[in-house]
């Protein structure tokens, strides 16, 4: 008891010279020094990333290993890391612990408020040098710039197709599996992309948010509009009437026309 009292006693006697930060153990100092100085002494040897700790470079190897020691009692999925885990929770317990300041709308995790809060700044401070498109996230820059190198570090163990992101593998594993872990609580229709379930509700609630600029015809989602529209390609000059076929278009052109032909 006295041992874990001393914890909450402790002095913050060790100082850093650059930021100021204080530690209570000279082994946090050293470690903190290393965001200064850059140092990254803790290499993965499957893909000799660097990391400025060994509990980094541990969670980091569970992404070559498949490892997921950490499972969640709810549902059973299961994670590499206690922290992922421990935000996945909030699925089930409905905690949002951060909100915005401006609008008061709540997230799960610091990292989304953050991304969030940018809706209302506006701000994307991470331009990418070859095609000038800018982003909010550092993350999102890094994923996007495999646009330009080809880079596609994930490869599905099935049927070695590469994908750039992890979140298009996991995805892409689940034809494989089979598995479908978005249920829809109207119908019981389970789905294996959230996206689905989401385009799903859409007709239980009656939504179909894309219209026709040429005929106001609404659709449920964006990819049947575009295939609406690719459908009828050829409108008519004169009253904008839509048509499958150019020849269709000609005859009907023809009634404008006063042409009986």
């Amino acid at each position: 008891m006295k041992q874990h009292q001393a914890i909450h006693t402790v002095e913050r006697k060790y100082h850093c010279d650059v930021c100021n930060s204080t530690f209570k153990q000279l082994r946090h100092l050293r470690i903190h020094l290393r965001v200064h100085t850059g140092e990254r002494p803790y290499c993965c040897d499957v893909c000799n990333k660097t990391f400025r700790t060994l509990e980094r470079l541990k969670a980091h190897e569970h992404v070559h290993t498949k490892e997921c020691p950490f499972p969640c009692d709810v549902c059973n999925s299961t994670f590499k890391q206690l922290r992922d885990l421990r935000i996945h929770l909030r699925v089930h317990t409905g905690k949002r612990p951060y909100r915005c300041d401006v609008c008061n709308k709540t997230f799960r995790t610091l990292e989304r408020l953050k991304a969030h809060e940018r809706i209302h700044t506006r701000e994307r401070r991470f331009p990418c040098d070859v095609c000038n498109i800018s982003f909010k996230e550092l993350r999102d820059l890094r994923i996007h710039l495999r646009v330009h190198t080809g880079e596609r570090p994930y490869r599905c163990d099935v049927c070695n197709k590469t994908f750039r992101t992890l979140e298009r593998l996991k995805a892409h594993e689940r034809v494989h599996t089979g598995e479908r872990r978005f249920p829809c609580d109207v119908c019981n229709i389970s789905f294996k992309e959230l996206r689905d379930l989401r385009i799903h509700l859409r007709l239980h609630a009656g939504k179909r948010p894309y219209r026709c600029v040429v005929c106001n015809k609404t659709f449920r989602t964006l990819g049947h509009l575009k295939a609406h529209t690719r459908e009828r390609r050829f409108p008519c000059d004169v009253c904008n009437k839509t048509f499958k076929r150019v020849d269709h278009k000609r005859v009907h052109q023809c009634v404008h026309a006063g042409d009986s032909t």
